[in-house]
């Protein structure tokens, strides 16, 4: 077994096809199938179903290319620890990124990374929290930038910025006429969320729970997957929504009398760089977490907030 044919069951995995899985490797496809088949030889077992299209693993081979991932972030951290103690400061970085953050910071961090000339080519997606952790530590991406704290022992988080939380109401609405509203006099079933993938909406409910403790249901009638679109079904629907103090900076001038402070509440979103305990790239990573301070304004830096941050629930 080597890391090479390792390199080989991931890229198939990948693109579910050997021809262009062996593109993407830059060799041939008989050589790319031939070192697979060796390595499913030597394990006795069956990597890859070739009788559907496009290909995919078997039960067992889903499980070693799990485990692939893993040895070859592994093996590729020994070559990043020495760039780490040389300080050579280039190289792939490959982020995951929550909705409810890309829509807002992406677009600055992308336009600073490409005037940085760092030499570091940052490959970023968006990604749920949950898939985003599994990702960190099986080695599909490097880090991921997240709501924190997570509370998971096999991460580490570099905290960047804390945004607080607003409500956007309608104008319908007999709560919209104050300058804030209290979350524990408002009906709560007028509430729009987002759906269950989205950390976001957990920390939503914890903050609604802190104010009002009652048997009042909300009624659902739709979960949206983004903020744009809980902001225009309160503009066509009524009731309200809470979104994090970044996602208000972006409305428009027109949107911008919707919102409202949530009484008596301090409570803040804590935004981090998230990495594998087992990361080397610190002063990389260190590079892209200034990176996106500077995306961020000065007044959602202040260590102090971290102290009101909502768990997580992912």
């Amino acid at each position: 077994m080597t890391i090479q044919q390792l390199e080989y069951i991931i890229a198939v995995d990948n693109y579910r096809h050997f021809v262009k899985a062996a593109e993407a490797c830059s060799v041939t496809q008989p050589t790319l199938s031939m070192m697979i088949q060796k390595l499913e030889d030597e394990l006795e077992v069956k990597i890859f179903d070739r009788t559907v299209h496009p290909v995919r693993p078997t039960e067992i081979g889903e499980k070693i290319i799990r485990q692939a991932h893993t040895s070859v972030y592994q093996f590729n951290q020994i070559k990043e620890l020495v760039n780490n103690e040389k300080d050579i400061l280039t190289g792939d970085f490959r982020m995951g990124v929550i909705p409810t953050v890309a829509t807002y910071l992406v677009p600055e961090l992308l336009n600073l990374v490409s005037e940085s000339y760092s030499g570091i080519n940052l490959m970023m997606q968006e990604i749920p929290t949950s898939a985003m952790v599994e990702s960190i530590l099986n080695g599909k991406i490097d880090g991921g930038l997240a709501a924190t704290p997570l509370k998971n022992p096999l991460l580490v988080e570099m905290p960047i910025y804390y945004e607080k939380f607003y409500a956007y109401i309608s104008p319908e609405d007999r709560a919209f006429d104050g300058e804030e509203i209290d979350l524990g006099e408002i009906d709560l079933r007028k509430l729009w969320l987002l759906n269950n993938v989205h950390c976001l909406r957990g920390q939503v409910e914890t903050l609604c729970k802190r104010k009002k403790e009652t048997g009042q249901r909300r009624t659902v009638n739709y979960e949206s997957g983004t903020l744009d679109t809980l902001i225009n079904i309160v503009d066509y629907n009524g009731g309200f929504t809470i979104i994090p103090e970044m996602t208000a900076m972006g409305l428009p001038e027109e949107k911008q009398n919707n919102l409202r402070r949530i009484k008596g509440d301090v409570s803040v979103r804590e935004i981090s760089l998230v990495v594998s305990n087992n990361f080397v790239r610190q002063k990389m990573a260190g590079l892209i977490t200034e990176m996106i301070r500077e995306s961020v304004p000065k007044s959602m830096q202040d260590p102090a907030l971290s102290r009101y941050a909502i768990d997580v629930q992912y």
